[in-house]
């Protein structure tokens, strides 16, 4: 009875009673009740344990992740340990960073593939440097710096890295928000330059009727094309044959309608005859036979026959030449439209897939002409910018924390610590010199007075033997004296 009221205490303290499984005490009235209860608790004690545990690993994995975060904005984590409170504020910025550099990152892959003009794995490389070099770089923006609001320049020169980076890393993502209608334009364009590409080859190289044509006007040697042969010869010998037959003509005309008159008189006086009184026979009169004659001399010296055969060859030739002129024209259109067609080919090759800059005057051009689209594009353009430097204006315009005024106590104190160390390094070094110097002094006056010593040792020794020299000589003048 016991056991089962103290299971039941530890029922009720664990929580409301939910049902079996719970985690709750259940007595049974049966036999077997008490272990029943004990076998419940203990499940009961396990579960609270392990959930505990997950909760721990759980809040360690929070812990890291916002460590993490912090690691990006280069707080010193020992020091933000004193003031615990803006440990928050930092994991924010730490977030605000990593967006930013993923935005880069994304930035950087739209401006690969469409560099690459397809989706692939070697666009990982640029995206993830480029990448990890605007995490560090915006790292190094939002680093807390000591005295930092007593220092105008840097903050500017941080703003004006951050307004440069944001408008590099917002371009490609404009780009991506207007591919279509950005894809649409460039295809209109391309196609648009291959018409008039196709309109000036024609108007550039038409059929020649003569050797020498003239270049049309705005012509360069960008839109003539090269022919192994072309029709102007052909069209000039058929020009100058038909000036010729024209002329023949003329005088051929003339000569026939005057020997058509001259025959017309033959015939009328050639059909009169008259009765010859000798004969009694009728023949014709003499005017006949002298209009005769006349015809006769008239084809003769004009050549009349001769030159009806000689227009009649030269018809037959017009003929002959202006079939193979219009042969020659034909292989000249085909020539010419193969050389246009190549051109064309060469111009579609070289727009295989849109490039960036492409993308970007493509834009510009829609922007132009397009009050909304122009807004609409400079909008997008100032959110990206503005995400991107949001980073720095987070860290600036929220005002010094009292982490910055930590960091500079530190930092100051660090210098004054450094110039004390500093200068005490200086009077050691400075004594240690002075002693040397000391040292030195002492040696070269000791070397002096053992040498000034020496000297006397010297010169009291040389006085010794001068005066042993002296008494020796002495008593050597004494004995030669004596004797």
């Amino acid at each position: 009875m016991t056991d089962i009221l103290t299971d039941r205490t530890t029922a009720s303290a664990s929580g409301p009673a939910d049902g079996p499984g719970t985690g709750d005490a259940v007595v049974l009235p049966t036999a077997n009740g008490r272990a029943t209860a004990r076998t419940t608790g203990r499940a009961t004690s396990a579960r609270a344990n392990g959930e505990e545990g997950r909760d721990r690993a759980a809040g360690r994995l929070g812990l890291d992740a916002a460590r993490r975060l912090r690691t990006l904005t280069g707080v010193d984590e020992e020091l933000l340990a004193r003031v615990r409170y803006e440990r928050s504020k930092y994991t924010a910025l730490g977030g605000v960073v990593l967006g930013t550099s993923v935005i880069a990152g994304f930035s950087m892959w739209n401006f690969a593939t469409e560099a690459l003009g397809r989706v692939s794995a070697a666009a990982l490389v640029p995206t993830v440097i480029w990448m990890l070099f605007v995490l560090n770089l915006d790292r190094w923006l939002v680093t807390p710096q000591p005295n930092a609001r007593r220092r105008v320049g840097p903050l500017l020169t941080r703003l004006l890295i951050a307004l440069m980076l944001g408008a590099v890393i917002a371009e490609p993502l404009v780009l991506r928000i207007f591919q279509t209608a950005v894809e649409q334009h460039v295809a209109d364009e391309r196609t648009r330059v291959v018409d008039e590409l196709r309109t000036n080859l024609v108007r550039c190289n038409p059929v020649p009727s003569t050797t020498r044509t003239a270049v049309p006007k705005g012509c360069g040697t960008t839109y003539i094309l090269s022919f192994g042969a072309t029709p102007g010869e052909q069209a000039e010998e058929l020009a100058a044959l038909r000036s010729d037959a024209a002329t023949l003509q003329k005088r051929v005309d003339v000569d026939t309608t005057r020997l058509e008159a001259i025959d017309s008189e033959v015939r009328d006086e050639c059909r009169v005859l008259i009765r010859m009184a000798s004969t009694g026979l009728y023949q014709r009169t003499s005017e006949c036979q002298r209009l005769r004659g006349k015809a006769r001399d008239y084809r003769t010296t004009h050549h009349t026959g001769e030159n009806e055969k000689r227009l009649a060859g030269m018809h037959s030739r017009i003929l002959g030449i202006e079939a193979g002129l219009t042969s020659s024209r034909a292989a000249f259109l085909k020539t010419r439209a193969d050389g246009i067609q190549r051109r064309l080919d060469a111009e579609r090759a070289k727009q295989k897939e849109i490039g960036a800059l492409e993308r970007i005057r493509a834009l510009d051009e829609l922007a132009s002409g397009n009050a909304v689209l122009f807004v609409g594009v400079w909008l997008v353009r100032l959110l990206f910018v503005l995400l991107d430097v949001l980073p720095v204006l987070v860290k600036y315009l929220s005002g010094e924390t009292a982490y910055d005024r930590m960091l500079t106590g530190e930092s100051n104190s660090a210098v004054k610590i450094h110039s004390e160390e500093v200068r005490l390094a200086e009077r050691r070094a400075t004594a240690n010199l002075e002693i040397g110097q000391d040292a030195i002094e002492q040696e070269v006056r000791r070397h002096r007075v053992e040498s000034e010593a020496a000297l006397r040792e010297h010169t009291a020794t040389m006085n010794i033997r001068v005066r042993q020299a002296v008494n020796a000589l002495e008593d050597e003048i004494r004995r030669s004296s004596t004797v």
